[in-house]
């Protein structure tokens, strides 16, 4: 005797999506565990962390979906997550540097190299779709 439930499958971007919300309510729930443990000391890179999956993760999905426009390849997603992850770990290690009261020089690649992952993510992005708007036109 079986039932036959259907059962509901995420796609690509609704785990993605998931997946930075996640990360975003981690990342503020460690920074306000670790500052509250920081003896009064706080760092603004520790308390926005969670800002860079939120609004570069969750708001850029957001808008594929209810555009419904078309979906990145797998290298432009990954080159634009890996980003996102550079950004959001490189401001969690700037912060627990700055409440613990030191500086580290190797700190500053963080944000350009996030930055360049995030472009090329996005810009490879653009290009695809022009690219899909012009065949779509010439057919």
């Amino acid at each position: 005797m079986s039932t036959s439930a259907t059962a509901y499958k995420l796609s690509d971007r609704q785990k993605l999506l998931l997946l930075n919300l996640l990360a975003s309510l981690f990342c503020a729930l460690f920074g306000a565990v670790y500052e509250a443990f920081g003896h009064g000391v706080y760092s603004f890179f520790m308390i926005y962390s969670f800002a860079f999956p939120l609004v570069l993760g969750v708001l850029p999905l957001t808008l594929i979906g209810m555009l419904r426009a078309t979906y990145p390849t797998r290298f432009l997603r990954s080159a634009y997550h890996a980003g996102i992850a550079t950004l959001t770990v490189g401001s969690i290690v700037c912060g627990v540097l700055e409440i613990y009261g030191t500086t580290n020089p190797l700190t500053v690649v963080y944000w350009p190299i996030g930055a360049a992952l995030i472009l090329v993510g996005a810009a490879g992005y653009a290009i695809m779709l022009l690219r899909r708007r012009r065949q779509s036109e010439y057919a």
